[in-house]
């Protein structure tokens, strides 16, 4: 197993879905949890990881896509920052670079950019988390960082800003 798809595998581990679920490259069937998220990349390639919604795998960038959600958890009195940091836990020297609360599909969301390691590799993790009608939603991207002044990795990390942009729940 590769170091970035254990990130993910770490960051899956404390969520959870239950149920048949179903994903037809756009929409995400399972119980309760329902949504509709952008076009797939062509260059991702599905995985599956236990805990996660959806998981992905972007080798040109060797980064590593979470998607995942949970209902019905008392999560009403959780601020999203608590939220976006547990998804953060067993990582450290965390530096952020965005944090910032804004609009996202009818309901305000926590957007975060953080540098941070994990077991001592360096990675960029891009984070967001949403809480709505009972339900909360994560999405991660990660990978490790381009070298300063080397943008090299601004194409994975857009391709999974407008996946997760065009994100709605059903």
């Amino acid at each position: 197993m590769r170091w970035s798809c254990a990130n993910a595998a770490l960051l899956a581990a404390a969520v959870g879905c239950g149920g048949a679920a179903t994903f037809d490259g756009r929409a995400y069937r399972s119980g309760a949890l329902a949504f509709d998220v952008g076009s797939v990349p062509a260059d991702w390639r599905r995985i599956e990881l236990e805990g996660a919604a959806l998981a992905f795998r972007d080798d040109a960038h060797d980064a590593s896509i979470v998607v995942s959600g949970r209902c019905g958890l008392r999560v009403d009195d959780t601020p999203l920052e608590a939220l976006t940091n547990h998804l953060l836990i067993g990582t450290t020297e965390r530096a952020y670079e965005r944090e910032e609360t804004r609009p996202f599909d009818g309901r305000e969301a926590r957007f975060t950019t953080v540098l941070a390691k994990l077991d001592g590799v360096p990675m960029r993790y891009d984070v967001v988390v949403l809480k709505k009608d009972g339900c909360v939603y994560d999405f991660v991207y990660v990978a490790p960082p381009a070298p300063k002044g080397d943008a090299s990795d601004a194409a994975g990390r857009a391709a999974f800003a407008g996946f997760v942009g065009a994100f709605h729940t059903a």
